[in-house]
Parts: structure tokens; sequence; C-alpha cells
């Protein structure tokens, strides 16, 4: 499998620091929403994290404006240049949630007409994306919610390369949301050296209080990794609601740190000691055996 990969400092040892996954209940109020991230990534800096995840859709909950939002970064960089600055300010890793980019052309492939990629990019403390990671798995389903049909794809273009960075010394695989339900991608990430997962998310109420805490703890304990999840968490429109409850889990599968609804700062510590015992004394990835799946 190819991978987008930052690996320049892959073999920084890392230490233990503290994790933080940002909770919101984001709008149609791009402005307000960048001030409600701002002052939650600023509290979780006061409180010693290093590495903060943003939620999926932070910057906006309004599927209409993508693409007019898209364009506008392209030409003002205003989403990019704020998260910039935020993370040197604060002297934070930020891993941004998800914002609207356009696709990047692909030779002579043709870009899809008004369409956006739902893009995580990760910013170091020095203000640099060191990486963006494109949606891979877009949520086309029926749910028995007040929304009923949801279809990403109708404004979104899937991500077809899995990321791995480097995040604070810490080898992280990128996710976002929906491909929570796909564990080849996680056991890719796994395999090729990821202890930390991120997942921010905008899950629906009824999907997230049937599935969300169960596929966390599943990627957490398959991967033998950390996972964080930052969610959306509360009604953003009269038929929209999120589940909420973002939390930090370690790869014994154990939940460290949770929300409930509404905004949140949920912090925990990562120990890369604990990743390399639970993997050496369970050393699930030399007992795979990938040619008998297929």
């Amino acid at each position: 499998m190819t991978f987008a990969k930052n690996i320049n400092t892959l073999a920084t040892e890392p230490t233990s620091k503290t994790i933080a996954a940002i909770q919101m209940v984001s709008t149609a109020d791009v402005d307000l929403n960048m001030g409600r991230a701002f002052a939650l990534l600023e509290s979780a800096s006061k409180s010693g994290a290093s590495i903060a995840l943003l939620p999926e859709n932070f910057a906006v909950f309004n599927a209409a404006a993508l693409y007019d939002l898209a364009l506008q970064e392209q030409q003002t960089q205003y989403f990019t240049q704020a998260l910039s600055q935020w993370a040197k300010i604060l002297n934070l890793w930020i891993v941004a949630g998800t914002v609207p980019l356009l696709p990047v052309q692909q030779g002579e492939q043709e870009l899809p007409p008004r369409k956006v990629n739902a893009a995580c990019c990760v910013f170091s403390p020095a203000g640099l994306c060191v990486a963006r990671y494109n949606k891979i798995h877009l949520f086309d389903v029926e749910v028995t919610d007040s929304v009923g049909s949801y279809r990403e794809s109708d404004d979104i273009v899937a991500g077809e390369t899995p990321c791995l960075v480097t995040v604070d010394g810490v080898p992280t695989g990128l996710s976002i949301c929906y491909d929570v339900r796909f564990p080849g991608l996680y056991q890719s990430l796994s395999g090729a050296g990821a202890e930390l997962m991120t997942v921010p998310s905008a899950f629906t109420f009824h999907t997230g209080q049937a599935h969300w805490e169960s596929l966390l703890r599943a990627r957490a304990i398959e991967t033998q990794s950390y996972v964080v999840a930052a969610n959306q968490g509360g009604q953003h429109t009269p038929n929209r609601k999120t589940w909420g409850h973002s939390m930090i889990v370690d790869p014994w599968g154990d939940i460290l740190a949770q929300a409930e609804m509404g905004e949140a700062v949920v912090l925990a510590p990562y120990d890369p000691e604990k990743v390399r015992e639970i993997r050496s004394k369970m050393p699930l990835q030399h007992h795979r055996k990938p040619s008998c799946y297929t």
C-alpha cells in the first residue's frame, strides 16, 4: 500500500506527553467556529497538551458552502494561515480536524466540478503544514434519524492515500470519521509504524450512540495504539445532532478520558512505554498472516 509520509523525525525517541481531543458544536458561521476553535486550543495548551486534535467540520458545518469556502481558501489561505499562526502562538501540534480544500490536479485527470476534499492538515509549533490527509471513506448511508440519507460524495471527492506523519515525535496515522469502520486502514497504518491514531469526527447521534465507543476501542485494541477521537457534540441545526463523547483510548482499549455533550477539552497522557510493553507481550504484527486473508 502506498503511503503519504512525513518521516523526517520518525526516528525521534518519543517521550510521555499530553494529548487533547477538542469537542465542538460547530455551526454554519465560520468566524464563530474559528473563534471557538482557537479558544479551546488555547485551553488545551494551557493545560499542558503538546498535541491537539480538532473535530471534523470544525470550521464550518454546512455542506452547501464547502466548495465556495475551498475556493476562498485557495485565494486567501484563510484556514491554513490561521492554523499556522495558532500553532506558533500556542506552541502546539495541531491536527486540524477537516477543512474543505480543492482537490489537487493529478496529471491529465479532470477535477470534478464544485467538489472538495475533506482534508485533515497537521501543523507543527513552527507553523508548518507537515501533512495533508484526504478522507478516503465517504459517508453515503441511510440512517434512521431525522436526516435519513447522508451523501458526502455529493460534495466531497474521496482521497486515495493513507497518511503517516510524525507528530511531536509520535508516529501518527491520520483518519477521519467514517474511516473508523474500515479496520484495514488502521492495520496498514500500524504496520507502517503508527503508535497513535487520530479520528476527527462528526458522528451522528444515532450511529454514535450505537457504535462510537465500540469502534474506537476496537481500533485501539487491534492495532495496539493510542486512539484520540475528537467528535462534534450537540445540536447543529433543527434536524442535525451529533453524538459527542470525544475520547482518548490507550493501546489496551481502556478509555483514559471522555467528554459527554457540548464543548470540551479531553486530556490524557500518551506513554510510549505502554505501546512497547503491550506490543512486546502480545506481538500481533508478527502473528498476522495477510496471505491467508485474501
